[in-house]
């Protein structure tokens, strides 16, 4: 279990800090396109998922996203204690990294997001985002355990795009980001609605794989 929590916090940290890192570089040098900065921010997001979920997976399952060990948990595949740890770790691991790339970037390490990200199209583009990364995990590790990395890496990089809100689909991801003041952020009071959307995504997904992708 240790080994899993510190896959977990580890991968979160690196994670979360190539979406905040990446975004404050990206807006940085594209000149405020925000076309361009979210196309840099979005590949190496995918890139860095790609890596985390192939060095990562083995050890713990690389779920880093809370929506992810609770689909496992109410899947029977992890125990209660043990995702609750598993979010514990997420959560610090994934904050820390924030605050990384805010040193690395010059930025103050304690600050709050002003970004308004809110209504019914960015949740629905969240409960969207989410259904569909469980979906492609579930599907994915049924057929094809070996595509699992390229699978959700590729997943993100075309939900960036495809939802109004940019596909955070990750509680703890949204939690984080609400302390970035930057490209990435989110305002503290966006983060609930975000959260609620994301859940019920996972759990409709949940529903439908166990239909889709039944036990042998």
């Amino acid at each position: 279990m240790k080994q899993k929590l510190t896959a977990e916090a580890i991968g979160s940290f690196f994670l979360f800090a190539t979406v905040v890192g990446s975004g404050i570089m990206a807006e940085k040098l594209a000149g405020g396109n925000v076309a361009v900065a979210l196309l840099a921010n979005t590949l190496a997001t995918g890139a860095m998922l790609f890596v985390l979920i192939t060095m990562l997976g083995p050890v713990s399952g690389a779920h880093f996203n809370p929506a992810v060990t609770l689909v496992m948990r109410l899947r029977g595949e992890i125990t209660t204690v043990a995702a609750w740890a598993y979010v514990a770790a997420q959560l610090s691991g994934g904050i820390l990294g924030v605050w990384a790339a805010h040193v690395m970037f010059g930025l103050p390490v304690l600050e709050l997001s002003t970004k308004a990200r809110t209504g019914i199209g960015q949740w629905a583009g969240e409960a969207i985002a989410t259904f569909g990364l469980i979906l492609t995990i579930l599907g994915t590790v049924k057929h094809r355990h070996v595509w699992v990395p390229p699978s959700v890496a590729f997943y993100i990089v075309a939900a960036y795009w495809f939802t109004s809100s940019t596909s955070f689909a990750n509680p703890a991801i949204t939690i984080a980001r609400s302390l970035s003041d930057s490209f990435a952020g989110i305002a503290p009071t966006d983060v609930p609605g975000f959260i609620v959307a994301q859940l019920a995504g996972a759990v409709v997904a949940v529903g439908l794989a166990s239909h889709l992708f039944p036990d042998e």
